[in-house]
Order: C-alpha cells, then structure tokens, then sequence
C-alpha cells in the first residue's frame, strides 16, 4: 500500500509499519490481544513528536488520507494502572480505527509509575503533550487540524488522564497543569478509574493509585484534590463514560460515582453501559463495545 511520510522536520519520523500497518497486526494486552485494523488507501504514515527530553514523553500523530479538509482530532491516551509496563501501543488499534473514519488522532506517550513518572511527572507530561496541538502538532498536519473539534479519549488509567486533562480549568492558578492551551468540545473515559479516593480504598490496581500519587488519601489528601476527576467537577464540555458491566478490572461504579458527582455540580456527564463488556473490549475495533465508544466521541465531534 502507497504510504506518504508527514513531514521530515520538526523531530518527526515516520513509525512504518509498527504503528501503520498495510496489514493487520495486532497488539498484546493483559486480556489477550487486539488486532489493528487495516489503514485506508493513501494513509500518511504516522509520525512521532517529542515534547520533552525523556524518552516517554512523545505522541504519534495518525492523519487520514487526503489534503486540505479540516480535520476534527482525538486525543488518545492509553491505560495500564499508569505503570510503566504498558505503553501507548494500546491506543493504536484506536488511532488507526479514527482515522479510517477520517479524524485525526494524537496517540500520547507520558512518564509511568516505574520509569520516572507518579506525581507530578505524570500529570504535566499528560498536560504538556496535549498542550503541543495547537504547535508542532499542528505544524506536522500542515494546519490540518481543527483545534475547535477536539475530544479526549482515554481507557482505564488513561481515562483519568484524559478526564483529569479535561479539567484543568478547575485546577487553581500555580497548581501543577492549570491553563490549559487546549479545551475538548467532549471527552470519553472508556472503563476510566474516576474517583482516586474511592480507587486508592478499594486497593485498584493491586495499589496503583497509591503508588500513582505517593501516599494514601490520609497521607497526601491535597493530590488527591488535584488528582481526581470527581474531586474535579463539572469538565470541560461533557464527559460520556462507557464502562462493561462485566468489567473486573475498574468496577463500573468508578463511572457511577463521577456522573453522580458531576451532575450534582451541574456538570454535563452521562454513563453508558455496555452489557456483557469486559475491561479490554472498550479498546477493541473489532468489539460493540469500541463501536458504541466511537459512536459516542462521533456525537462530541
């Protein structure tokens, strides 16, 4: 299949075939695999910017086939109990999925728990990568890029990351992250881990969000107020978290309890639950679950 490269300036290079690939490959997870779907005739080959000096922290960027339409864009933020064992691979399947229906997707990498990330490295790469859109990212899709139509999208861990980004507004002037320079017109947390409190009692993760953010809600209570989406309310436009009913990885009442909290400070986020949905069909093309995700980040666009 014909490929054309982004741009060769700016730190950005071609990924070939391990991030684009003509045929599909597929993408380990803990719950088996998931497959990548094929690209569409005259895809661009997704290319890599860095945002920082850290070998994590860089995005990759997939634009659909074709010159000069405005392009609407996800963000896409991958999960794994924000541990450094997994990595952005599990937003390809993703990325390439979006781009097949002709939206851009800015695939992000960030510092994890176990490779120099926790707080608040975690949360200023999450903030710093998107904050690059209206810049070089920019600059890589030729001023393709409709920052006006942007969503957030993130699965489990990346589902805080991407609602937590959401809320930057309401973190306080000098806190870590505030301003930011991109505002989502939506976002869609896919089985996201909402509540840090709830999440760190419950012992999420085997402790994830304990080692996350340092301490326990008793020990570093003023992270968590600035870590936790629920503590956080109302986001940035509306927040729509799908979650499977048969999930046991994040409990579904991670999303209870952020549309409950939410709403009550008169925020706009809804739940959807996808029946018979574990943790890792959200983030599978091939599954209902992804099409009813995609259905709803289509709706924000």
């Amino acid at each position: 299949m014909p490929r054309r490269t982004l741009l060769g300036g700016l730190g950005l290079g071609g990924l070939g075939a391990a991030l684009g690939p003509a045929a599909c490959s597929t993408v380990p997870t803990p719950g088996g695999g998931v497959q990548i779907p094929a690209t569409q005739p005259g895809t661009p080959t997704p290319g890599r910017l860095t945002y920082g000096t850290d070998p994590a922290q860089y995005g990759v960027l997939h634009l659909p086939p074709g010159d000069g339409k405005s392009l609407p864009v996800v963000v896409v933020v991958h999960g794994g109990y924000w541990r450094a064992a997994y990595g952005l691979e599990l937003g390809t399947p993703l990325a390439v999925d979006l781009t097949n229906r002709g939206i851009a997707a800015w695939n992000i990498e960030y510092r994890r728990v176990g490779s120099g990330g926790g707080w608040p490295a975690t949360f200023t790469d999450v903030a710093a990568a998107i904050d690059l859109l209206p810049q070089a990212v920019q600059e890589a899709a030729v001023g393709r890029l409709d920052l006006d139509r942007v969503v957030f999208l993130g699965h489990s861990a990346g589902g805080h990351l991407a609602t937590w980004a959401a809320s930057r507004d309401r973190l306080r002037d000098g806190s870590v992250a505030a301003a930011p320079r991109v505002r989502p017109v939506g976002t869609v947390a896919q089985a996201g881990v909402l509540d840090l409190v709830a999440g760190a009692d419950q012992g999420l993760g085997g402790g994830a969000v304990v080692d996350l953010l340092g301490g326990t809600p008793a020990t570093v209570a003023d992270r968590y107020a600035l870590a936790s989406p629920a503590a956080l309310v109302p986001a940035a436009g509306p927040v729509v978290c799908v979650h499977g009913d048969a999930d046991t990885t994040v409990p579904l009442d991670q999303s209870q309890r952020y549309v409950a909290a939410a709403t009550a400070a008169r925020g706009d986020a809804r739940l959807r639950v996808v029946p018979g949905a574990d943790h890792f069909a959200v983030i599978d093309p091939a599954q209902p679950a992804w099409t009813a995700v995609r259905a709803e980040v289509e709706s924000l666009l």
